[in-house]
């Protein structure tokens, strides 16, 4: 049998047709039937044609009075000036074409004296009403009768995302020529029947013909709930999947070290020189008890800036190093990687130096692997993680490489997994004999529902202290254009300086004469590149303001005189990269101009200065991050945001609305509400972004919700789904690599 859905739209409309569409990325029938309406206009009124208001999105019922075809010498071309009348007042409706007879057609159907139903926006010719190139149905040839013509004059117009080429209309009537008809046997659908009974709603093609033919708003609203459900349900139907195949693997049990002889995690407690907070004794705990069983941990931990999640991670590596395992550290970056292996060894210091003079007599190593280690490097530290003698291995990427063997892996720690892929996260735990534990840790806080969305297969915990010492941080918006503030901006970098502190410098890109994706350099995010390219409503049109360009600036700065200036950016070599930090965090340089490769994981304690140029170009999250850079010592912080946005707009609403709280959940929360689903879901999901069309991870909390209790129900009775191969089919369609929509995060 032919499946209708997948017909190219080139053989059902013709390819003149689908041409427009195409480059619209709609190919098949399915693609059509998936691009739904954004909103619906209201059908308009009947008539009266003399309230009509300039601007307005119309619909009259009207009679023709005339209709001519004339050249038009002045620009070339033709004209089709019609004119309809409701009896007392009149319409224009006028067409344009390159000849005369393109337009026939159209003089063909507005006889004088026929009844029609005309759509369109209301616009103004020389004090007359007009509508240029209206949409119509014309009684006794579109529609059967004046009745019919009604019925239509009063149904909701959905609105589809058009383009130039193809206008909504034109979408509406594609659409209507695919899906008139289909029948129910042409429609897989992926909810099952149980389902759809239970929720009161009817199949799949019934729901498509509720959103795009709908006759009153009722039936739309019953067709978008519908569907928006499909949409959440598919999704937690896959990581219910998942969940239940990882509970099904085996890994090997990694308890906590028992009897008289204390281990690592025992040696380091007693060490530490801070009490660990409630938080991260309780989740500390959560993970312990997972890691002591024979089935794979899966757990998220999310925290706020400063929150000690490196901690948390760190014992739970101490608690599989006692167990007789390894733990891998898999960091997005070789700044973050390095990082991540200074703090680790800092924090366990002679327990860090097993085989090395003043080690701890019960200890291990923290090796480093990253792709631009020297030779000798890169061997010590393979030979480090096969033998086994290096029980914590911190990585970028490189430790996904066919050389990379472990001696038993435990444990993978995967950090800022938003940057990972699926395949690079099994890459590495496909090097372990069992299936080893995994923790995915976050700094980026995530609303309830995009984890539950995103991070589906993961049990998440949550820390929301921040240990006793860490210090308030202050943020300002600074307008761009007002010089006192600015001039008084780097007189408190001096102040910070002389008191033998340190300050960032943020900027978007490295050169100034580069585009602004220089920011996907591989350290840095796509955050402020997914903006951009939204053309993000309110933020400044101004070029970006530069790493290379404001270091050189801030050397002629009077109050910066004699002031070490330091650069880092994606560009520099790895040894650079490190040299500038060095410098920067001992104070020989103490003011760094640096790109959002600093965003992440980089700790300084003495830094208490954040300055961030063009902050409205940037996400909320982003600037979180980014503000959790200083203030990490005891000597408060200070947030400076360089603003160009207007007043009211969105971009001023994100900076204004990062100075006025420091909840990174609420912040995450109002992003969201800011900014499209395909930004956030985005980063989730490879190639075109989000496939989620409908859901709103935020607003649609309780849908969500529903959708996991349902989902959960169904692959519980039927974990391979064989009794619902549509559902089947749906999963797979969406994370099939080749579609470039595949859950990307989860």
């Amino acid at each position: 049998m032919t499946d209708r859905l997948t017909e190219p739209l080139s053989a059902v409309l013709g390819a003149r047709s689908a041409a427009p569409l195409a480059k619209m990325g709609i190919e098949t029938v399915s693609d059509l039937l998936g691009h739904y309406p954004r909103r619906y206009g209201d059908p308009g009124r009947v008539s009266d044609l003399a309230a009509l208001a300039i601007g307005e999105h119309v619909t009259v019922m009207a009679r023709v009075a005339r209709a001519t075809v004339r050249q038009m010498r002045s620009r070339g071309g033709a004209m089709l000036q019609a004119v309809v009348t409701d009896g007392t007042h009149n319409l224009s409706l006028t067409f344009f074409a390159k000849r005369a007879g393109v337009l026939r057609h159209h003089e063909d159907r507005l006889r004088p004296g026929r009844m029609g139903l005309f759509t369109g926006v209301v616009g103004d010719y020389r004090g007359e009403r007009q509508l240029t190139h209206p949409d119509y149905l014309i009684v006794g040839v579109d529609a059967d009768d004046e009745e019919s013509a009604l019925v239509e004059a009063t149904r909701p117009i959905p609105i589809y995302p058009a383009s130039a080429s193809a206008p909504s209309w034109r979408i509406q009537r594609a659409v209507r020529t695919v899906l008139d008809p289909l029948t129910e046997d042409d429609v897989p659908d992926p909810v099952p029947q149980g389902v759809r009974h239970g929720h009161g709603w009817g199949s799949r093609l019934e729901a498509l013909r509720d959103v795009h033919e709908p006759y009153d708003e009722r039936q739309w609203r019953r067709g978008r709930d519908r569907l928006r459900h499909e949409e959440a349900f598919v999704l937690q139907a896959a990581l219910a999947q998942r969940r239940a195949a990882t509970a099904a693997e085996e890994a090997t049990s990694r308890p906590p070290r028992g009897g008289e002889a204390p281990g690592l995690l025992a040696a380091f407690d007693a060490a530490l020189p801070f009490v660990l907070t409630a938080g991260q004794q309780e989740v500390g705990a959560q993970i312990a008890e997972d890691l002591a069983r024979h089935r794979p941990m899966q757990r998220l931990l999310q925290g706020e800036v400063g929150s000690g999640k490196t901690v948390v991670a760190l014992r739970a590596m101490l608690q599989v190093v006692d167990a007789g395992g390894q733990a891998a550290l898999l960091a997005p970056t070789e700044v973050l990687a390095a990082q991540h292996a200074r703090t680790l060894r800092g924090l366990l210091g002679p327990l860090a130096e097993a085989g090395m003079l003043g080690g701890a007599e019960s200890s291990t190593r923290v090796a480093l692997l990253t792709g631009s280690l020297g030779a000798a490097a890169r061997k010590e530290a393979l030979l480090d993680a096969a033998s086994g003698a290096a029980g914590i291995v911190v990585g970028t990427h490189a430790l996904l490489g066919d050389q990379v063997r472990f001696a038993d892996l435990g444990l993978v720690v995967v950090d800022e997994q938003h940057r990972f892929g699926v395949e690079q996260r099994d890459a590495l735990r496909a090097k372990a004999r069992t299936t080893p534990h995994l923790l995915v840790m976050t700094a980026t806080p995530i609303p309830r529902t995009v984890a539950m969305t995103v991070f589906g297969d993961l049990e998440t915990s949550t820390l929301s202290e921040v240990p006793a010492g860490r210090s308030p941080v202050t943020t300002v918006v600074v307008p761009a254009a007002n010089e006192t503030w600015t001039a008084r901006m780097w007189g408190r970098i001096r102040e910070e300086v002389d008191a033998g502190r340190r300050a960032y410098v943020v900027c978007a890109r490295i050169d100034p004469d580069e585009s602004a994706d220089v920011t996907a350099e591989p350290e840095g995010d796509v955050d402020l590149v997914d903006l951009l390219e939204a053309g993000d409503p309110g933020a400044s049109a101004a070029p970006l303001r530069a790493v290379v360009e404001v270091a050189a600036e801030l050397e002629q700065v009077p109050a910066l005189a004699g002031v070490g200036v330091g650069m880092l950016h994606g560009r520099m070599s790895p040894a650079e990269k490190d040299r500038a930090m060095a410098d920067f965090a001992s104070g020989a340089v103490p003011v760094l101009v640096s790109t959002t490769v600093v965003e992440v994981g980089v700790d300084v304690p003495a830094a208490t200065v954040m300055v961030v140029f063009d902050a409205d170009r940037f996400g909320l999250s982003q600037l979180h991050q980014l503000r959790g850079r200083v203030g990490r010592g005891s000597d408060p912080g200070l947030c400076l945001l360089v603003s160009t946005a207007q007043p009211g707009t969105p971009a001023a609403v994100r900076v204004e609305t990062m100075a006025e709280t420091t909840d990174g959940f609420r912040l995450a929360s109002v992003d969201l509400e800011l900014r499209s689903e395909g930004d956030v879901l985005g980063a989730a999901q490879s190639g075109r972004g989000s496939s989620l069309k409908l859901l709103r991870v935020v607003k649609d909390a309780p849908v969500i919700e529903q959708a996991r209790h349902d989902a959960s129900a169904v692959v519980e009775e039927d974990p391979t789904l064989a009794r619902h191969p549509d559902l089947a089919a749906a999963i797979a369609q969406q994370l099939d690599p080749q579609r470039e929509e595949f859950l990307d995060r989860a």
